[in-house]
């Protein structure tokens, strides 16, 4: 990454450059990223002249995601948070999942995260591109270990080989639901080309089926799908049906900070 890039992608979640590479400064950077840069699909189901293809090199990322204030899913995000990391002094390795969140059968490893070793402490597992759920601040890669963070618990489990991340249900103490399985198998540019190909072009993609975006807050979630906005926070959810256009292109100016033209229209989205 280089060096006015990584300036950029500072300033653009609000960051100074941390002094050390240590546990403090990695939860201060990823609280950071996943308030500032949404989780977003936008660009698969934007309506006129055809959806637009995903690119996921380093510097096509740089340009939408901290140049071009937009967001991305988690390809882009944890491929620009690897970067920064590994020019900050942190040692990062890519991992895949098979997502299990929403997912009524098996499904293929296209979910990108990252084990971070923090020099002279504990190797983490580190996401900032899972949506509405994503985690908030490390995770530990210890099975059974259970973290608190800033709205959610999170819990590791150990799984044919591999970890499982859960997340404590809403409302339901001590109630879990499994987010995704992973192996700490290193992965490669390579390999994540084939599930970002997987992701933005087969017809059973939950991506291609409609807007999605997400955004974590000071006080809660915020997550477009299905036709609605949902605000999460302590004291609850509150939803609102998105059924008119303009009404979704208002929410995602004010409440994502994802500006488009009046008029602009999203395959599955509202007229």
């Amino acid at each position: 990454m280089q060096a006015d890039d990584l300036a950029a992608y500072l300033d653009r979640v609000g960051v100074v450059r941390p002094t050390a590479p240590d546990r403090a400064a990695l939860a201060a950077l990823q609280w950071a990223h996943v308030r500032a840069i949404p989780f977003e699909n936008l660009d698969l189901v934007v309506a006129a002249a055809g959806a637009r293809s995903i690119a996921i090199d380093l510097p096509s990322i740089v340009g939408k995601l901290v140049r071009g204030g937009r967001g991305g899913y988690c390809f882009e995000h944890n491929t620009l948070f690897a970067a920064v990391l590994t020019e900050l002094g942190y040692g990062v390795t890519a991992l895949a999942a098979r997502v299990r969140w929403l997912a009524t059968a098996a499904m293929p490893r296209t979910h990108m995260l990252l084990a971070v070793d923090v020099p002279g402490d504990a190797r983490c597992l580190v996401d900032v591109g899972f949506g509405g759920t994503n985690p908030t601040a490390p995770i530990a890669l210890t099975a059974g270990s259970v973290h608190s963070l800033h709205h959610d618990r999170y819990r590791l489990r150990a799984e044919d080989g591999g970890l499982v991340l859960e997340l404590e249900l809403a409302g339901g103490v001590g109630t879990w639901s499994d987010l995704y399985w992973f192996t700490l198998e290193p992965h490669h540019p390579v390999d994540f080309e084939v599930a970002n190909h997987y992701t933005s072009t087969h017809p059973q993609s939950r991506f291609l089926a409609g807007p999605i975006c997400a955004l974590t807050t000071e006080r809660g979630r915020l997550t477009v799908r299905g036709g609605e906005i949902q605000r999460r926070t302590r004291d609850g959810v509150e939803r609102e049906p998105l059924t008119d256009g303009e009404r979704l292109l208002e929410v995602l100016a004010t409440e994502f900070g994802l500006v488009f033209r009046s008029g602009t229209r999203f395959r599955g989205g509202p007229p």
